[in-house]
């Protein structure tokens, strides 16, 4: 336990901190040849750079399929993220998807830089602010205003185009750069699927259940239902006993069976993934709480849109990768446990 004093140091700690999803990687040389992946967001999130149409329900390559038709800021904005590897040879753009609010870029530095990456993105807001300003006088005027106010009480957290600072994202591994390309081409569909559903992926905050307290991503109705129950394997298990306690698991879902898990052990983890494949409902337990922007990738994303699925995680959110400790899954088994009680 932590004492009060403990705790508000903590607090002004954090408050002095730049949120986690825009720091950089303290360890990392940001002049080196590296692929990333950067996101930058609008001030207050104002969709300047174009509308998304189409129908989610179609493949990505038919005539109808969802995709972001810009605004002639959003024109703007593309010609600028292309420039940058006009003016930088050793830099060469992979993909880019823009966005209402925001846009996802890939970078290629090719060969050691003289610039630190941050001061190239830097120039290429000023371009874009430059833009602004052209394109939207009246727009770019209101925000000037609003941005000088805010500096005259000492809030350096806006910007008048862009939020200040970017996300950024290093390829490490193999795979990791054709699913950055699909989660780039598959944005427009992923907010149309949003729009369709919001109430699955909104971060619910302080959301108390059983005398517990959870942060929240889905279908909460799912908590309601009369059979909950909870999927825990020791990791001793062999493949022969995983395979009959799926068995035997699906004839549970089959009946109309929540399942409830952490899905942690080889065991809880083919359970859980025999289940998901088949589109039966699951309540995931998790180690991290939620960024307020946070959304499930993958198959995880559809079956969150058909109320598939819930995620439940602890009302704080970390960006720090760490490795789970046995006390940690011991405790979420418990809670898994209390849930199905």
């Amino acid at each position: 336990m932590i004492n009060k004093e403990q705790l508000h140091r903590r607090i002004e700690l954090a408050g002095n901190k730049k949120p986690s999803m825009l720091r950089r990687k303290q360890d990392h040389d940001y002049q080196s040849r590296r692929m990333y992946m950067v996101t930058m967001v609008t001030e207050d999130r104002q969709p300047l750079f174009g509308t998304v149409v189409g129908d989610p329900h179609l493949p990505v390559d038919s005539p109808g399929a969802p995709r972001t038709v810009p605004s002639e800021l959003g024109v703007a904005i593309t010609a600028c993220w292309y420039e940058i590897e006009r003016r930088n040879d050793d830099i060469s753009v992979v993909a880019f998807q823009l966005m209402p609010d925001h846009f996802h870029g890939i970078l290629f530095v090719k060969e050691h830089i003289d610039k630190h990456l941050g001061t190239i993105l830097n120039g290429f807001k000023t371009g874009c602010r430059h833009a602004f300003q052209r394109l939207c006088p009246v727009e770019y005027a209101v925000a000037l205003r609003r941005q000088t106010q805010r500096r005259g009480r000492h809030d350096d957290n806006h910007g008048i185009l862009f939020a200040p600072g970017y996300n950024d994202k290093i390829l490490l591994r193999a795979g990791q750069l054709d699913n950055w390309k699909r989660y780039l081409a598959d944005n427009p569909r992923r907010l149309l699927v949003k729009r369709q559903h919001p109430e699955f992926f909104r971060v619910q905050r302080a959301m108390a259940w059983k005398g517990m307290t959870f942060s929240a991503i889905g279908n909460l109705f799912l908590l309601r239902k009369p059979f909950l129950v909870q999927v825990q394997c020791s990791r001793r298990l062999t493949e022969e006993q995983i395979k009959e306690k799926t068995d035997a698991t699906l004839k549970l879902c089959q009946q109309g069976a929540v399942l409830v898990s952490p899905s942690i052990s080889p065991g809880e983890k083919a359970i859980m993934r025999a289940a998901f494949e088949k589109g039966y409902p699951e309540i995931i337990i998790k180690n991290n709480g939620f960024a307020p922007l946070t959304k499930p990738s993958g198959a995880s994303f559809d079956a969150c849109a058909s109320g598939q699925l819930l995620f439940l995680g602890p009302t704080f959110h970390s960006n720090e990768n760490k490795t789970i400790k046995r006390s940690e899954c011991l405790n979420l088994n418990d809670i898994a446990e209390r849930l199905c009680r």
